[in-house]
């Protein structure tokens, strides 16, 4: 079934409903299958996409630009350092430019309000690359490996462990409870979701019959997992916590021992990129065989594809 997703923006997962979410990973899907067998469209002939960048990346730069150029459209790549993004210009006044020139613009950056003032003013639909409070384009990349290497979602045990209250943590909540996938946070008190969140995660669980736990126990976390997740340690933005941040997560690394506790010899480990190995996760558990990170990685082009062919297509 399509939807009709034209001229929206995605700021964060909660602008989608689950069934939207569900349309997006199946486009997906299909335009995976394009790709591998080498049918080439161009569905983004004549568009021109603002790629808008406040902190660096790799994946999520990448990612929208050969999904992008790929179809025949025109990326344009403006650091903070290009342009007068709220600096001798207003960020509303910026967007009010952007979007009489460009079909649509992804801005990665830091606050969760610019994006929603380009939103706001702009004109066209924007999408998110990263704020420090969501990472929605992600969590659609993640979705959609669970379901190629598990064969479904629903009812799928996911641990997320690390910095549960970081931009990853709060869109994978929202993510696995849209669809249906038991979601563990697996964090230190200190650094466990707002409860402002939780209750709205808790909310869309109810509706698709998934379980939501948050927890500082390891052991009751992680046994019958079917996915462990991971993220750095200290994000970006946040290196002078560097040392307090290791302190308090090396009981929730990633290792061996914390896979074979699962009790689940299938199980998956997961992480965004980039990696620190021998930090939140060995180099053993994510260069072996349970680690579908590059996956994950390649999934982050098929994903924003499907976005933008929904969006402005």
């Amino acid at each position: 079934m399509a939807f009709n997703l034209r001229g929206r923006s995605l700021l964060t997962l909660l602008d989608l409903s689950p069934a939207e979410l569900r349309y997006l990973l199946d486009l997906a899907h299909n335009l995976k299958q394009e790709r591998l067998g080498f049918q080439t469209y161009q569905r983004f002939q004549g568009k021109t996409l603002a790629m808008l960048f406040e902190k660096r990346s790799t994946r999520t730069r990448c990612a929208f630009e050969t999904a992008f150029g790929e179809e025949g459209g025109h990326p344009v790549f403006l650091s903070s350092a290009d342009i007068q993004l709220g600096v001798k210009e207003s960020v509303e006044d910026t967007a009010r430019v952007l979007g009489r020139m460009f079909d649509c613009i992804m801005f990665r950056g830091f606050k969760q309000e610019m994006v929603e003032a380009l939103h706001q003013y702009s004109g066209v639909p924007v999408f998110n690359g990263l704020t420090d409070e969501f990472h929605p384009t992600q969590i659609l990349a993640d979705l959609m490996t669970i379901e190629e290497n598990i064969g479904e979602l629903k009812g799928v045990n996911f641990v997320y462990t690390g910095d549960g209250r970081n931009n990853m943590a709060n869109s994978l909540m929202i993510g696995m409870a849209m669809m249906g996938v038991n979601c563990t946070i697996l964090a230190p008190e200190s650094l466990q979701p707002e409860q402002d969140l939780v209750d709205t995660v808790m909310g869309l669980a109810e509706e698709s019959g998934s379980e939501i736990r948050i927890t500082d126990n390891v052991k009751e976390a992680v046994e019958g997992a079917d996915v462990i997740y991971t993220d750095v340690w200290t994000s970006m933005g946040e290196e002078d916590k560097a040392a307090e941040r290791i302190a308090m997560l090396k009981p929730y690394q990633v290792n061996q021992e914390m896979m074979d506790a699962t009790g689940n010899p299938e199980c998956l480990f997961m992480h965004c990129l980039p990696a620190v190995k021998g930090k939140e996760v060995t180099f053993d558990v994510i260069e072996g065989p349970s680690s579908v990170v590059w996956d994950e990685a390649e999934n982050r082009k098929h994903t924003i594809k499907a976005m933008m062919i929904a969006s402005i297509c």
